[in-house]
Formats: structure tokens, C-alpha cells, sequence
């Protein structure tokens, strides 16, 4: 059965899933069922932090003396997540340990790395899913009369191989899946989960005591950054995607001392307008910026038209190169986006900007670059 809730989207229509999470509890609550009652449920159905209820069928269902094991496959909606197909299981047992445990089993992720919402060693199993899952379990126990002990083991089969395909490796999570979600529910084409896992490398670089990050939108960045004796290893790097203020905006929460943002004119250019979500679903106004500092600059009404009819940035680089007001022009471009980026920063941290293009290289720094580069010899 399928679940049945939508949001519009740029005008589509889009069904909603529901997360590992979910999954788990759902899994948990029908092997609970079967091991304290006796019987196994034709379906489980449960509500979700967000509000919705979310009714499925029981898979993979198997029970011996004092086990019970059954599965939910996990259902995305029309969300692009590797995981949408994957059968979340759960074996409830029990035990003669009073109180209810939770752990991971194979096919679950377990945490290396500090910064993340479990411990070093623990299954990758998140806060929410966990409460999920206990108050899943507990309410079947409670109906059952059931006083004794209880132990849920969540795995994911196939799961090291899924984890391949995700974020897990690069932020410390091997061996499997993470079992997510905050709301229970997955939201299609949702930027949130990109947001979060910037947030979370973040957090990852702050928790193991650094307090001087890098800031880049992507590959583009990096390669330029390694051209610059940056890889790294000695000042960690982090991917923002097209989310420079929230980026900004979380190194200012995980207490960081100095930031650089490097990235390619074609992003970083409309930071001279204020615009802090880069991606053109929400502002291109590239050209636009060319043109009114180049009018600024001198130049005349033939090159601003120019500049306005340009593809692309290098294009618009190309011309003021030709017309001699390159150098001028990229001043006060840096000059309004260090205005804006310090705005958002609000004294929070350091802060430079270098901007960059393939053709041309670098093509401006910040005033604060120059303090911050000397920091960091």
C-alpha cells in the first residue's frame, strides 16, 4: 500500500515517503506484536513526529523462542534517495535485563567519527528513530502486560553496499546505512537533507577541536584550493553546495575563529547582490551584477548590453578584460560581497571571500584574506 500525502513543488505534484526511521519503529512495533501477543498483525500502523500516519504491511517475518524478526521496506515517495527500496528489519528478543535496548545490526552504519548525533561506537541509529522505536515497542509491551526485558536489533540487509552510494563514508559512518529522520516523513526534492549534512561536517570539524575552516560550494573550489596548498589536511574543507549562508550561518553557531570562502565566479558573484542561496531556481542575476559595477566602473551603455547578453561569467570577464575595467569592476564586486557576507557573519568570526574562474584564476580576494592567509602560514 502505498502512502498517500503530497506537496507542490515548482508546480508538481509530489508524493512523500517516510524515512529509515519510520522503517524501523514500524518493523519493531510488528515483532513485538508477534512475540508478546502471538500473533502476527496484518499490518502496523504508526504516527510520525510530523503528524501523518503511516500504515504498512509486514515483511520477511520469521519467530523462535523469545524472537521475533520482521521487515519494512523503506518507501521514498518520488524523493531521489538511495535507500528507497531497502528492507528495514527488526528483531525484538527477550531478555533478563530489565528495561528496553536498541542496537544496530548488520547492515547499519556505526559511528566513527565525533560531531554526530550518536557517540563514537555506537550503530548509526538517530535520537528520533530511537524514541521511535522505544515508545513503538513499549506501547505494545504496556498493552500486553509485559514487565520484562526487551532488545531490538535494527539491520538492513545489503546495507554496506547502499552506504556506498551516500554520505556515510565521508562523514565517518562504516558499515552500513544510517536509520534518520527527524519528522518521520521524507519530503521530495527537500534541500533540508543537503543542509544537514553541511551542518553536520561542520559540527564533525569543530568537535574534533578545529577552530579555522574552509568554506567551498564545490569541486571546482577544491581543485583550486589544492592549486593554492590548501588539500585539506591542514585546514579542513567543507562543501556547502549552492547554501552559503547557511553555511555561514552554522559556522558561526559550531563557534569557529576564522572562515574562507573560495568558490567560482559563477556562484560567488551574486553574493554582491546579497543572494545567499546561489542556486538559479532562486536568483540569477549574474550578468545583471556585471553590469551595473561596470556601469559604476565607466563603462559605457554598448558594453552594458554586453555584459547582459553574456552565457556565462567568463564571458563577462572576457569583455571587461577587452575594454580595460576587469581590475576595477571585480574590486567593487569584492567590496559589496564582503559587505554582505560580513553582514550575515555579524562579528561572529574572520571572514575572507576568494573568487575564481577556470579561464582566468583568481579573480578577487576580500580584505580579510590577506589577515586570514598570514593566520594560517
Amino acid at each position: 500500500m502505498a502512502f498517500e500525502h503530497y506537496i507542490y513543488t515548482n508546480g508538481k505534484k509530489l508524493r512523500c515517503g517516510f524515512t529509515t526511521g519510520t522503517c524501523a519503529a514500524l518493523a519493531a512495533m510488528g515483532a513485538a506484536r508477534k512475540l508478546l501477543t502471538g500473533a502476527w498483525p496484518e499490518t502496523v500502523t504508526l504516527r510520525t513526529p510530523k503528524g501523518l500516519t503511516v500504515e504498512v504491511p509486514l515483511e520477511a517475518r520469521e519467530s523462535g523462542q523469545r524472537w521475533a524478526r520482521c521487515g519494512v521496506r523503506k518507501d521514498g515517495g518520488d524523493d531521489v534517495d538511495q535507500t528507497t527500496g531497502a528492507l528495514i528489519l527488526a528483531e525484538v528478543r527477550q531478555t533478563d535485563v530489565s528495561g528496553l535496548a536498541i542496537q544496530g545490526g548488520p547492515g547499519v552504519g556505526r559511528v566513527t567519527k565525533p560531531g554526530l548525533d550518536q557517540p563514537v561506537g555506537e550503530a548509526a541509529i538517530n535520537r528520533v528513530p530511537r524514541q521511535m522505536i522505544r515508545e513503538a515497542v513499549t506501547s505494545v509491551a504496556r498493552w500486553a502486560g509485559y514487565e520484562g526485558g526487551l532488545l531490538v536489533t535494527v539491520s538492513v540487509p545489503g546495507g554496506e553496499a547502499i552506504a556506498q552510494k551516500t554520505f556515510n563514508p565521508q562523514l565517518g559512518i562504516v558499515g552500513g546505512i544510517s536509520i534518520l529522520g527527524t519528522s518521520g516523513i521524507v519530503e521530495p526534492m527537500s534541500m533540508q537533507a543537503m543542509i544537514d549534512t553541511m551542518v553536520l561536517e561542520l559540527r564533525q570539524v569543530a568537535a574534533r577541536g578545529c577552530r579555522q575552516v574552509i568554506l567551498t560550494p564545490g569541486n571546482y573550489g577544491q581543485a583550486f584550493l589544492a592549486d593554492l596548498g590548501f588539500d585539506g589536511s591542514r585546514i579542513p574543507v567543507v562543501k556547502c553546495s549552492n547554501f552559503i549562508g547557511d553555511g555561514l550561518d552554522a559556522a558561526g553557531a559550531e563557534g569557529f575563529e576564522r572562515l574562507l570562502l573560495v568558490g567560482h565566479v559563477g556562484k560567488l558573484v551574486k553574493l554582491a547582490g546579497g543572494i545567499m542561496n546561489t542556486h538559479s531556481r532562486y536568483a540569477d542575476c549574474r550578468t545583471e551584477l556585471f553590469c551595473t559595477y561596470a556601469a559604476l566602473c565607466g563603462a559605457g551603455q554598448a558594453l552594458c548590453q554586453a555584459l547582459l547578453d553574456s552565457a556565462t561569467t567568463d564571458a563577462c570577464i572576457t569583455l571587461l578584460e577587452e575594454n580595460g575595467l576587469r581590475e576595477p569592476v571585480m574590486n567593487r564586486l569584492m567590496e559589496a560581497i564582503e559587505g554582505h557576507v560580513k553582514r550575515r557573519v555579524a562579528g561572529a568570526y574572520q571572514v575572507g571571500v576568494i573568487l575564481f574562474s577556470n579561464e582566468f584564476g583568481q579573480l578577487g580576494r576580500s580584505k580579510g584574506v590577506a589577515e586570514i592567509m598570514e593566520a594560517w602560514k
